[in-house]
This record gives C-alpha cells, structure tokens and sequence, in this order.
C-alpha cells in the first residue's frame, strides 16, 4: 500500500513550532530578476503547485507578507530575518533574495508594470530594475519600457501572473514587443 508523504496542516504547524520547515521544490532564480517574477514561478513549479503569495507565506510562517512582495509592495521593507525564513523553505540564501529587492532607499513604482520585450526575449523574466521609480528606457537596448500590450493596449498584471510570457489579453508574446519599442 502506498505510504502518504504529505504533510498535513497541522503537521506543517508542528514543523515550525520545532525550527524544521518541508522543503519545497528548488527554482534558480535569474540574474537580476524580481522578486514578484521569482515567487510565481517558485509556486507555479510542479513540485509545489502553491494557489497562492498567501499559501507561500504560510507555510513559511510569514502570513500575507510574501502576496505583497509579489505585487511589488515593499513598505516595510523586507527584513533579512524574513528572507532568510522564505530561503530556508526554498533552499535559496537569504541574500540571494536580498538581491531581488530594490537597494534600501531606491524608490519604485509598483505600477504600472514595466517591461522590455527585448529584455525579456533574451532571459524571460520580469527585472526589479524595471520598476525603479526613474527608470523609462532599457539601458542595455536602449528601448522605451513598455507599460502595456503594443497589440491590444492591456496594462501587464504583476510579474507574479505572467505564467507564459505573453499577454494575457490577446495573447502577444513578450519577446514580440520589442519591435514596437520606442527606441531611444
């Protein structure tokens, strides 16, 4: 007969009273990707298939914390202690999270959501530079950030939803946008 290895809820409460936490499953996050972009994939992964930011930060013990990181809400600032205790249930250091999240004292702008689709085509996920309050161009394309579909005019949702890289309206790869990029 097959053994059941899940935990259940009050198992998962029992853990954290005692320090020891379930590992999810392990995501690698990318070379200056955002925090929001890195938690709905780690959720979405199969091995975790987590509904929800809230559900995430649950099983941390964190709370609703981590739904506002993923909509880019970062007032308070997170704490290396928070981060430390997301990392331990992810396998990801705490100052690898750390680097996910604006410098302290760097204003943001958590909307509207930006993009670069030539960005985006090179390594599919969202930036935190985006996001920075100053920042309107691509440095490195040198192309105006996007603040909606080139196609069908939607605004993007929170780098936490974008599931497959394209919008979620008409269905406009990210990657194809670039060519509607105001160049500068």
């Amino acid at each position: 007969m097959a053994e059941n290895t899940s935990l259940s809820k009050t198992e998962i409460k029992i853990n954290e009273e005692y320090g020891t936490l379930p590992r999810l499953g392990y995501v690698e996050p990318y070379q200056g990707e955002s925090i929001s972009h890195y938690l709905g994939r780690l959720r979405r992964f199969k091995a975790n298939s987590l509904p929800s930011g809230y559900s995430l930060g649950k099983i941390a013990g964190l709370g609703a914390i981590t739904t506002r990181w993923e909509k880019l809400y970062f007032n308070p600032f997170p704490s290396l202690e928070e981060l430390e205790a997301l990392g331990k249930l992810i396998g990801v250091q705490g100052e690898r999270l750390y680097e996910m999240l604006p410098a302290k004292g760097m204003t943001m702008k958590p909307r509207p959501i930006r993009l670069c689709g030539a960005c985006y085509g090179d390594v599919a996920c969202h930036r935190i530079e985006w996001q920075f309050k100053d920042k309107m161009k691509c440095d490195r394309h040198q192309l105006g950030l996007l603040t909606k579909c080139t196609n069908c005019q939607t605004p993007f949702p929170i780098p936490a939803d974008w599931v497959e890289g394209k919008c979620s309206h008409c269905s406009l790869p990210f990657a194809k946008m670039a060519k509607h990029q105001k160049r500068y």
